[in-house]
């Protein structure tokens, strides 16, 4: 789509017959809407690099010398890194100079809460199920005695986002639901679910996050969806794709799962479905290839003649681009028609 001048918008407005006031007031709605949502910036990197820094510092990277204290010390540390973090963030986000670190320092409050939340929970000797051992196990392992750890991150998310309503806050949320989804169902089972059942309650998981970042796209100027909309993908087609080969049916209809995906990114226009359709069938098809054409030269011309079709459909596509979306986009919810028409130039 190009680019409107301000005097052609001015001639359409004339043309259409709408008062005079009209360019005036479209003026003032966009100047409003940057303010609330502002374009990218080279500081930006350097304040998502500072959160996940922290993010990373409190949560991915502790190390087995945090096991050498107490768990009130352990509660009242992290408490106190929220707290901290939490209030400067609430008062820069309040500037509309500094609203992107000030919700990226509540962001990374949210981040200290399962830490918190465990230090508690070993101070008490309470676990849901067992003791899980050390923290640093959280991340990496799937264990049913971490579910209040990420109920208690959500929980606290969904307060901040109350307060102040910035769309990274909705990462640590999805991240929780994300384990959540591993962990409570291994607290439900005490552990007994085979691999394939863990990938099936991942799917169903996922299609759950799916539908509610579906549900909050478009709602607001400021894109709460993203996050939800990406973990939930990543445990949807993380769990199709861990099931094992299966049937040439089941094969069959992987693809045409991930094809509809990168539907529904022309519908959406989300590019996440867009990477994670494009993955599974470039998985189906890579497979397909060497089950045919296994240790010969037919698996190096098969993979040529897919890369060289991807391209050709790509071109053929960009030629049919706008008659393609303005058929589809009667299928497309006002609210996301909205918000997509928002983010072009």
């Amino acid at each position: 789509m190009r680019k409107i001048s301000a005097s052609e918008l001015r001639a359409a407005i004339e043309r259409a017959g709408l008062p005079p006031d009209t360019f005036e007031r479209i003026q003032a709605a966009l100047s409003a809407e940057t303010e609330q949502a502002p374009g990218f910036e080279p500081a930006h990197i350097s304040y998502y690099l500072g959160a996940l820094l922290i993010i990373g510092a409190m949560g991915w990277f502790v190390t087995s010398a945090w096991d050498s204290l107490s768990g009130l010390t352990l509660a009242a540390i992290a408490a106190g890194y929220g707290v901290l973090f939490g209030a400067v963030g609430y008062r820069l986000f309040r500037r509309p100079a500094t609203k992107i670190p000030g919700g990226l320092l509540v962001a990374v409050a949210v981040c200290m809460t399962p830490l918190a939340a465990y230090g508690v929970e070993r101070a008490l000797g309470w676990w849901p199920l067992y003791d899980p051992g050390s923290y640093t196990h959280f991340h990496p392992y799937i264990n049913a005695s971490w579910v209040l750890m990420e109920c208690a991150t959500i929980a606290v998310a969904a307060i901040a986002l109350k307060f102040v309503p910035f769309p990274f806050i909705t990462a640590p949320a999805a991240y929780a639901l994300w384990y959540l989804s591993m962990d409570a169902t291994a607290l439900l089972a005490h552990g007994h679910w085979t691999f394939h059942q863990q990938c099936w309650i991942s799917v169903f998981f996922g299609l759950a996050m799916l539908v509610v970042a579906y549900l909050v796209d478009g709602v607001s100027q400021l894109d709460f969806a993203f996050w939800f909309y990406l973990f939930g993908l990543l445990t949807f087609s993380g769990g199709l794709s861990l099931m094992g080969s299966g049937s040439q049916l089941g094969r069959a209809l992987y693809c045409l799962i991930h094809f509809a995906m990168i539907v529904a990114a022309i519908l959406l226009q989300r590019r996440a479905f867009l990477i994670f359709g494009g993955i599974g069938i470039f998985t189906y098809l890579v497979v397909e290839a060497n089950e045919y054409f296994r240790n010969s030269f037919g698996f190096t011309l098969a993979l040529t003649l897919i890369g060289a079709c991807f391209i050709a459909a790509g071109i053929v596509y960009k030629r049919k681009e706008t008659q393609l979306e303005a058929k589809l986009a009667r299928f497309v919810p006002a609210r996301v028609r909205y918000r997509h028409a928002s983010l072009q130039p």
